[in-house]
């Protein structure tokens, strides 16, 4: 496990943003390099889940993967994903639909997931507005725990899943849904962070739930990795 603030060597990807579309921030930075670093896309069959950008599909596949399949409900976040892929040469199928449904019957060598983690005000996930990209209901895991209860149905026998959140929505719990279903998770790598402007806005909310601690303006990333056990 590493722990501190990554490289940024992506920084110098260019990516067409429509919007709406999340923006490659700290967090998909710190999966991309624990993907790099531990070589897991290299000749493997990758699923990005909520691609957002495309920004982990084009990493994987420039990382070596044996093929690439981008997923995302967004159907702006589709267009660009395939445009990006495009802009830098490399292969991606791009599928729209919620989470698993477009890949069905299918299993890959490789799941890498950032999916929205903020904790909101509402049960009630925005459908057609930037939020989309963060808003993850009362405690940040509406769409985490889908994704660390459906991943292992679609995974190979030695497949490995990624996942990128915010401990303040709950890294432990994370571990224990991905167990549940078989799987051997633990905590690959953490890079502190300061508060975006999405977090910062909702800090006295956080606070008074008890998620953060009082005056706490920095946040901890941590990417999960779960294989077969």
């Amino acid at each position: 496990m590493f722990d501190g603030r990554q490289s940024g060597h992506l920084n110098a990807v260019m990516l067409v943003y429509p919007p709406g579309v999340y923006r490659v921030d700290d967090d998909t930075e710190l999966l991309i390099e624990v993907m790099r670093r531990g070589g897991y896309a290299r000749d493997r069959q990758v699923l990005d889940i909520g691609t957002g950008s495309g920004a982990l599909a084009i990493a994987a596949a420039r990382g070596g993967a044996a093929s690439v399949t981008a997923v995302d409900l967004s159907l702006r976040s589709v267009v660009a994903t395939w445009l990006n892929s495009r802009l830098h040469a490399v292969r991606v199928a791009v599928r729209r639909g919620d989470l698993f449904e477009p890949v069905a019957g299918r299993r890959f060598d490789l799941v890498v997931a950032n999916p929205p983690y903020v904790p909101a005000a509402s049960e009630v996930l925005p459908r057609h507005r930037i939020a989309r990209s963060w808003d993850a209901g009362p405690d940040g895991r509406t769409l985490l725990d889908r994704i660390c209860a459906e991943v292992a149905d679609f995974l190979t026998p030695e497949g490995t899943v990624l996942v990128v959140h915010s401990e303040v929505c709950g890294t432990a719990r994370t571990l224990e849904v991905l167990t549940a279903t078989g799987l051997r998770a633990q905590v690959l790598a953490r890079a502190s962070v300061p508060f975006g402007p999405v977090l910062m806005a909702r800090a006295p909310m956080l606070e008074s739930r008890g998620m953060i601690n009082p005056g706490q303006r920095i946040e901890k990333l941590v990417v999960v990795g779960a294989r077969h056990a």
